[in-house]
């Protein structure tokens, strides 16, 4: 069971939860520990590039907060992606559903010093299967960026496909988005 509780060495509130572990990735509750790395792929303008531009610290903050609010506002939420070779932090990948959004979606940040390792597509099937055979979800989504080819083909590679476009979609301004999906089963 999911919730919010005390680290005992410190007393900073740590999320626990579900941990889902791959061949070679570790799927994990995010820990203020995780805000470096978060804040470091936030200020890479390439990672940004189709994800509204780089971050200062203070909204990378407020979206970390959030992040971690998600898990105790619906039981789930992005997990942090370790490398279990290095123990790295390689980026966020997780089932979510913020009010207002358009479905219940997986979507995924990956560091850009880690791209090309398929650990996107490693991560997001287990996602996805989570959403599906733990939360009991019917559907999923992912929200992309028209211009943003290698998260449209990492969808393609889950069994997604695309449903439609929108405008104007809740902390994207103005910016035309995808929405990609599948129904449980059919990816």
């Amino acid at each position: 069971m999911s919730g919010l509780g005390r680290n005992m060495a410190d007393g900073v509130p740590t999320i626990f939860g579900t941990t889902l572990e791959t061949e070679r990735l570790i799927l994990r509750p995010p820990a203020p520990e995780d805000f470096a790395a978060h804040l470091a792929r936030n200020q890479d303008a390439i990672t940004m590039e189709h994800l509204g531009g780089v971050l200062d610290a203070a909204i990378s903050w407020q979206k970390f907060a959030t992040s971690m609010g998600h898990w105790t506002l619906r039981g789930f939420g992005f997990f942090t992606v370790i490398e279990k070779a290095s123990n790295k932090n390689v980026g966020s990948v997780g089932p979510q559903h913020p009010h207002g959004w358009p479905g219940q979606e997986v979507g995924w940040i990956i560091g850009r010093e880690f791209w090309q390792n398929g650990y996107g597509k490693e991560a997001a099937l287990a996602a996805v299967a989570h959403a599906f055979d733990t939360l009991g979800w019917q559907d999923v989504i992912h929200v992309i960026a028209p211009q943003n080819l290698a998260s449209q083909a990492l969808a393609k590679s889950l069994g997604s496909t695309h449903l439609r476009t929108i405008d104007h979609l809740a902390g994207f301004g103005k910016a035309t988005n995808q929405i990609w999906g599948q129904s449980r089963g059919a990816g």
